[in-house]
């Protein structure tokens, strides 16, 4: 159970200044392990063999999955490829050269939540899919930056939605960040579209994750057979990045930053 700090009158978790060390451990490992997977994302490769290093990297550093076990799932990651919006389950189809794929990883150190996700490419990036993922990023830049206290979440989404609307492109609604820290999932759900100035005020304290899902064409989704596959319903390209945050004084601390300062794909 997680008991620490108060709660809002929205049922949103307000955490202590020191459990803002346990949310950095727990970012750092998992944003540690995607740093590690450019050289695994290739031409002929599965994803499944990424999620099975993905599990081994768990293990050893002494930590737990998230999402094994998480309502019958039973993978250490979900890999999202191309089409796939989020929830892509690693399986034996073998990458193409042109692929664009999510890893999204949530691993559990000493009780506290990292959750995080980036995309990579196998072979050759389609001019298509770098613009793509290069708007898909700089969105999740923009909402951070509307993270500090007296802000709301309106401000967050209005940020996301008008910047990649502007680049003619469209935003998931189905799917949304979410409340994190000692427990997976808890309020807020944080939207990434919106009006300004409109939902719960952000308060010193507050983490979440911000996670947009961008698609080259419509907005919609449909969830595939296994009830868990979310794809773009028009079969267009979809990105998606997320962070892990909390809310501090001064602004917003990222709590799932790359060591290597690997995050965006082109590295620089």
């Amino acid at each position: 159970m997680d008991e620490s700090g108060r709660v809002t009158r929205d049922g949103i978790r307000i955490y202590e200044p020191g459990d803002f060390a346990g949310m950095h451990r727990a970012g750092a490992l998992a944003a540690q392990i995607l740093d590690e997977l450019p050289e695994r994302v290739f031409v002929g490769q599965t994803t499944e063999a990424i999620d099975d290093y993905i599990r081994g990297r768990v293990e050893e550093a002494g930590a737990v999955s998230a999402t094994i076990g998480y309502k019958g799932y039973q993978h250490a990651s979900c890999i999202s490829v191309n089409h796939v919006v989020c929830h892509g389950i690693p399986g034996g189809k073998t990458l193409k050269d042109g692929d664009i794929l999510n890893v999204d990883v949530t691993v559990i150190v000493d009780g506290w939540f990292g959750d995080t996700s980036r995309m990579y490419v196998a072979g050759k990036l389609p001019r298509k899919a770098e613009r793509l993922i290069e708007v898909t990023h700089d969105a999740l830049m923009k909402g951070i930056e509307a993270v500090r206290p007296g802000n709301t979440f309106g401000d967050i989404g209005h940020a996301i939605q008008s910047f990649v609307e502007g680049h003619r492109m469209s935003v998931v609604r189905d799917f949304c960040g979410h409340g994190l820290g000692r427990v997976f999932h808890a309020p807020p759900n944080v939207l990434h579209y919106g009006r300004a100035g409109t939902g719960p005020v952000l308060e010193e304290g507050m983490f979440f994750t911000i996670e947009p899902m961008v698609n080259l064409g419509r907005p919609e989704t449909k969830v595939l057979a296994d009830d868990w596959t979310a794809v773009t319903r028009d079969k267009s390209l979809s990105a998606q990045f997320e962070h892990s945050v909390g809310v501090s004084a001064e602004g917003c601390e990222i709590f799932t930053l790359s060591p290597g300062g690997l995050f965006h794909p082109t590295y620089g």
